[in-house]
């Protein structure tokens, strides 16, 4: 059960979000016309404000992921986590791009995940957590995991975009998104980064399972799921080079390789925890 400290935890950084998303539907949707030129919705109070929310966000994830000695990691915190670090990655790249029209978008999936813990809290405890290795593989991991939650995201995004633009139709709510062009510049760049950390993520676990893992390496789902995911990501980021692949078939590909990386883990915390509630 969450004692109150704990819920108040969660409950600061999903209010934080939930007030900038509120803030960026009205500056960047509800207004009548688009942004100026030289205006962006993301001004440095705003930007101030995100940086607070996460700087919280992260609070509150070191204590369910470390609530004494030992490392806990279930579903919903593997979801925060995912979420937490791909809206860090969103804040550092509002520093460089105008993605005006993306904040109104990316605030809600905030709110989720400060709040999907204290849904599905999960007891599963990390063997191998004092490891300074088993730490790094993690870390890389799950770094790897948000860009590729961010790009399928943005992907979506771009797929509804596309859609309206090529029905003459664009809502209020994609005026102000930065062009297709731009969008999918971005997408790739995301995928070319993740790709490469979750080939060092895949590489140091079948190469030096015995310390991270404390056992030979063994093929079982996550490996299987996870191999799928490089290889679809693999062949994207191929095809983009040698054929220039974009549009549909990038959007596809790119979705493709992230429902395979979730069900790699997410998917099956989901299984265990949630439809057959155990712990293990």
């Amino acid at each position: 059960m969450f004692c109150m400290s704990t819920i108040l935890l969660h409950l600061i950084p999903a209010s934080l979000y939930a007030g900038l998303g509120v803030v960026f539907w009205r500056s960047c949707i509800l207004a009548r016309a688009p942004l100026a030129k030289g205006r962006q919705c993301m001004a440095p109070r705003e930007r101030v404000f995100l940086l607070i929310a996460l700087v919280a966000h992260g609070v509150a994830l070191h204590s369910a992921i470390f609530p004494g000695e030992e490392m806990r990691f279930g579903f919903g915190v593997a979801m925060s986590l995912m979420v937490w670090l791909a809206i860090c990655f969103y804040w550092v790249e509002t520093l460089y791009t105008r993605l005006d029209g993306l904040h109104a978008v990316v605030m809600p999936a905030g709110v989720l995940a400060s709040t999907i813990p204290m849904l599905f809290p999960g007891e599963h405890v990390l063997a191998n957590a004092a490891s300074p290795a088993f730490r790094a593989h993690f870390v890389i991991a799950m770094l790897a995991y948000s860009l590729f939650t961010l790009a399928a995201l943005h992907a979506l995004l771009m797929s509804v975009a596309g859609r309206q633009l090529h029905n003459a139709r664009f809502s209020r709510l994609l005026t102000n998104l930065p062009p297709l062009m731009t969008m999918e510049a971005l997408l790739f760049r995301l995928i070319a980064i993740a790709f490469s950390l979750l080939t060092l993520t895949l590489a140091t676990g079948v190469m030096f399972s015995e310390s991270l893992f404390g056992q030979a390496f063994r093929v079982d789902h996550k490996t299987i799921f996870a191999a799928i995911s490089w290889l679809l990501f693999g062949a994207l980021l191929l095809g983009r080079n040698l054929w220039g692949w974009r549009g549909r078939i990038a959007l596809r590909w790119t979705l493709a390789g992230f429902v395979a990386l979730m069900l790699a883990y997410v998917g099956s915390r989901f299984v265990i925890e949630v439809v057959l509630q155990r712990i293990g």
